[in-house]
């Protein structure tokens, strides 16, 4: 039984995705509404900012579960249900979902490195290009958690997807890292054959028109590459948290908040990047660890594995992984994280 059924939280989802645009809008229009490079001082304010507003997000959704959940007659009837537990756990839930998504969302950063110095984007306009990205991977996340909670009613499902991110992980574990080449990208390739695409940046627009005839500047194709990859990065992320929740609710709510500071974090973290390159192994575990949590450690412990041990055991891998980049130095140089 959800504790969060859409039909009756349909309001929220509506004011919580405006309250999202609302600020993302007031983030472009009025604090940056210049193009100009982000200062490391500023990104780490917008960083600090997005984690903390996440944070508060928290508290107040764990007081609302506490008022609400005793005034809930439908849950009151379940045997042995806990209301004081039971907003603990969903409080415990969105947190720990929103480290998992933050964790996974820095592979993202390793793709803007590589497509905004492929496509040669100035510093100053790649903020705007985060932006219209970070809107599009509203939308996308949207429908995949949507169709995700539809599609974990199935028990087979369930195995099906633990056992896809116990391979990603793998793979992220031992597979070689390559080169990442936009230029091979199929998209990318589609797309040439059916726009025009100036070899020029013009200033902080996606689209130019030169002689009657419609040119997309490569913020555009950056911006289509960008777009692209986060879908394919979404194909893990959003069974990973669904591993960690039954409810669609704290999937969207903490998945959306992992997202909102990534281009902050991204202009914070872009040119020490390198430094963490053990961190893509700790995200391979942590995959493996979600992928078994949903494909076998559920069931082990009577339905839910303990989501405090979960909480745990994620911030512990992530947080060797990071020292021991530190500790243990690089010994090739040039690699290139795909």
């Amino acid at each position: 039984m959800s504790l969060f059924p859409f039909n009756e939280y349909w309001w929220f989802y509506i004011a919580f995705t405006l309250f999202v645009l609302v600020i993302l809008l007031i983030d472009l229009g009025v604090f940056n509404k210049k193009s100009e490079e982000m200062s490391f001082k500023k990104a780490a304010f917008w960083t600090a900012f997005w984690v903390g507003l996440a944070l508060v997000f928290n508290y107040a959704f764990y007081q609302y579960a506490l008022w609400k959940f005793p005034l809930d007659p439908r849950l009151m009837l379940i045997p042995g249900f806990e209301p004081v537990l039971a907003a603990k756990q969903s409080a415990l839930e969105f947190l720990t979902g929103f480290v998992v998504e933050k964790s996974l969302a820095i592979d993202n950063i390793f793709v803007f490195i590589v497509v905004f110095s492929y496509f040669g984007i100035p510093t100053k306009y790649q903020h705007r290009v985060l932006f219209y990205g970070i809107l599009g991977a509203l939308f996308f996340r949207a429908i995949f958690i949507a169709l995700g909670s539809i599609l974990m009613q199935y028990h087979f499902l369930i195995i099906i997807f633990g056992i896809f991110l116990i391979l990603t992980g793998v793979k992220m574990l031992f597979a070689p890292d390559k080169p990442l080449d936009p230029e091979k990208n199929p998209l990318i390739k589609l797309l040439r054959k059916f726009i025009k695409i100036s070899p020029k940046i013009h200033g902080n627009k996606l689209w130019i028109k030169e002689n009657g005839v419609w040119f997309a500047t490569p913020l555009f194709v950056s911006l289509v590459f960008i777009e692209f990859t986060d879908i394919i990065f979404a194909i893990d992320s959003v069974p990973a948290i669904f591993a960690l929740t039954k409810e669609p609710l704290i999937v969207f709510t903490s998945n959306i908040f992992a997202i909102l500071g990534l281009r902050s974090m991204y202009f914070m973290l872009a040119g020490v990047m390198e430094k963490f390159w053990l961190l893509k192994y700790g995200l391979g575990f942590v995959l493996i660890f979600v992928g078994l949590k949903m494909a076998w450690l559920n069931e082990l412990y009577g339905g839910k594995f303990p989501i405090s041990l979960s909480l745990g055991i994620i911030l512990g891998i992530i947080s060797l992984s990071i020292l021991l980049s530190f500790i243990i130095k690089k010994e090739k140089k040039g690699v290139t994280h795909a």
